[in-house]
């Protein structure tokens, strides 16, 4: 910042709703929460807006109160991390340090330089600006979905989603599970249901673990990382969780519920090789292939991005997390997938760069060893081209408007559509409830695109009440 937290005009407090705060964290995950609460310490007034009812964000879920639960922290690695900075929001909110504002979705930050408004809304009702100095996005990030025949079953849900029912529902999508998709996290996913009493007949993996032998160099540096893996695969071994590498479910079949699915072998580039396919039966189906940054704000900013290794679009940050757009900082999954613990750090660096202070050289090191990681981690699992072989001409690939493959391979081929944009022209695919958020990443495939940012006015859907009250002078 410009301002010294030190100078009295350049700290007001977080007291009043109309007062002027240093920093805006949009977010309350493990980054946001992280950045809010160190910036606190560092002297400088924090506002942390937060669509949630509780800090934790998607990765530190809680157990609804009305459940009861005895120990919620046995569904979470690492709690201590998250309950200690919970601890201190608490302290910093009673002292007035940081105004602390959950059930609040973010729509649209406009201003530049050193004066930002955050606009949110509260519970379909209006809720007030909130005036900063500097921005801080920790907006986290969402599933990636690649579709097959068979995807909109009732039965198949999100390896994320199950595992946000087992934590915040304390349920299971069903009693025999299969886990699907690609990425670290369907470990993690298949431990969890395994030990809350589900069946797990398969971890299908769509690409193996192989290519993490290349870099044993970043691996040596990261030792709880294998030791993660390592109580994974130990849990899922009690369990008698079967593995299959280099495999994929390439359809799922069912009545009116997933009763069953097809898992086939693939070939290099993500292909199903022919003769391979096995049914195997289940109940329910948790499938995922890694997850996407969330830059809606970011993007309306015109923030730079870049492609990441695992092949979604992230921020392009400084050191010191830094955007291209001078004021607005990132940190998390904002700047490439790398997890809570990669979150936690970048969110302490981002205090401090935004307090003006010199960031520790220990978590200096840490991000860039956290960030090697993410790196090769992203690289392995990234979808192959082939992929988009086992879909049929009628699998959904936008479950919004109802949009085959048959129909986006239509606009390409037929009608002439070059990338992502000019197919949801032609098409509709990516223009229902979730924006494109679920199909995007398939139709941009389909159309022989690369990853692009998606450029939009609001972040969510706003009551066209609340954009007629904003003043008249506020940039569009």
């Amino acid at each position: 910042m410009t301002t010294s937290p030190s100078d009295p005009s350049a700290a007001p407090g977080t007291s009043g709703p109309d007062a002027v705060v240093d920093l805006a964290v949009v977010g309350a995950g493990p980054a946001g929460l992280a950045a809010a609460v160190t910036a606190a310490t560092l002297g400088l007034a924090v506002a942390l807006l937060d669509a949630g009812t509780r800090p934790g964000g998607q990765y530190y879920r809680h157990p609804d109160p009305v459940l009861g639960a005895a120990r919620p922290e046995a569904l979470h690695h690492d709690w201590p991390a998250f309950a200690g900075r919970a601890a201190e929001l608490r302290a910093h909110a009673r002292a007035g340090r940081v105004r602390y504002l959950p059930g609040h979705q973010v729509w649209s930050v406009t201003g530049s330089g050193t004066d930002w408004t955050v606009h949110a809304r509260a519970d379909e009702a209006a809720a007030r600006p909130v005036r900063a100095r500097a921005v801080l996005l920790a907006t986290g990030a969402y599933e990636r979905q690649l579709p097959f025949p068979g995807w909109t079953l009732p039965g198949v849900v999100g390896a994320g989603g199950a595992q946000a029912m087992l934590k915040s529902g304390l349920v299971l999508p069903g009693r025999r599970v299969v886990v699907a998709g690609s990425g670290p996290l369907l470990l993690a996913v298949a431990a969890s249901l395994a030990a809350a009493g589900a069946r797990v007949p398969a971890v299908v993996e769509a690409a193996g673990y192989a290519p993490y032998a290349r870099h044993t160099g970043t691996l040596l540096r990261n030792p709880g990382k294998l030791v993660e893996g390592v109580v994974h695969g130990g849990a899922l071994l009690r369990h008698r969780v079967r593995p299959l590498l280099r495999h994929a479910v390439v359809a799922a079949h069912g009545t009116g519920r997933i009763e069953a699915v097809t898992v086939a072998r693939l070939d290099r580039d993500w292909r199903p090789v022919p003769g391979t396919g096995r049914r195997v039966p289940c109940d329910a189906l948790a499938v995922g292939h890694g997850l996407v940054p969330e830059l809606s704000l970011a993007t309306a900013l015109g923030c730079a991005t870049r492609t990441a290794a695992d092949g979604t679009v992230a921020l392009v940050l400084t050191p010191g997390l830094r955007t291209s757009v001078p004021g607005v900082w990132a940190a998390g999954e904002t700047g490439g997938v790398g997890g809570a613990q990669l979150a936690l750090i970048e969110g302490e660096i981002a205090a401090h760069t935004v307090a003006g202070r010199a960031v520790p050289a220990g978590l200096v090191r840490g991000r860039e060893r956290l960030r090697a990681f993410a790196d090769v981690m992203g690289a392995a699992h990234r979808p192959g081209p082939g992929w988009t072989d086992w879909l049929r001409e009628e699998t959904a690939v936008c479950r919004c408007e109802e949009v085959s493959a048959g129909c986006v391979r239509e606009a390409v081929t037929e009608l002439g559509a070059t990338d992502a944009r000019t197919v949801k022209l032609l098409t509709r695919a990516g223009m229902g409830w979730c924006q494109g958020r679920m199909c995007g990443p398939a139709v941009a495939a389909l159309a022989g695109d690369g990853p692009a940012p998606d450029r939009r006015p609001l972040a969510c859907p706003v009551p066209l009440r609340q954009l007629a009250e904003l003043p008249s002078d506020t940039p569009s």
